[in-house]
């Protein structure tokens, strides 16, 4: 059985491991995130401090849009986009990696708390009863702040997340 996890596009290029995890997975893509790709490769923002990392980075972004526009995985994000919260047909990535792009709306419904993007991965989660995967240490702490009852975990304790992590059932138990 593969574990879910709600993820940014961006973090899939950004932490090569998480293509290669010890058992399979699934990643909730919010489409808004994989929007987001384009603006980055185009950006002269960097996406990493170093400069050495932020062309590998930029360059395995565009791999992954190169990925995304691929006719046959165009079509089935395609099919996601015809109506709000519709999920793709898994799209595989590898044998052990297999992405689901969701099309979520982002509905203020966390107001100021959360950026657009990070309310679609929290109702992404809450929806899917998935939990989020992130590197970002503030979002973290915006949804336990906010006290929004999803899991979260760090993207560097992903092992764990993958080979012990808790249920969704045991994280409601008393």
């Amino acid at each position: 059985m593969s574990r879910r996890f709600v993820i940014e596009a961006v973090l899939v290029a950004i932490y090569g491991e998480l293509m290669v995890p010890s058992r399979p997975v699934e990643y909730l893509i919010p489409y808004s995130s994989i929007l987001e790709l384009y603006e980055m490769k185009d950006s002269k923002e960097p996406v990493m401090p170093e400069a050495d990392d932020d062309a590998h980075v930029k360059e395995k972004i565009g791999e992954l849009i190169a990925f995304f526009d691929d006719p046959f995985n165009k079509k089935k994000l395609e099919r996601a986009l015809q109506a709000p919260w519709r999920s793709s047909p898994p799209i595989p990535v590898n044998e052990r990696v297999t992405f689901i792009v969701v099309h979520s709306i982002e509905n203020a419904q966390y107001g100021e708390a959360l950026d657009p993007i990070e309310t679609e991965i929290v109702l992404t989660s809450l929806r899917e009863k998935a939990p989020v995967l992130t590197d970002q240490i503030e979002l973290m702490e915006k949804i336990i702040q906010a006290e929004i009852p999803v899991q979260v975990y760090d993207v560097y304790d992903f092992e764990f997340a993958v080979e012990d992590g808790i249920t969704a059932d045991d994280w409601m138990k008393p």
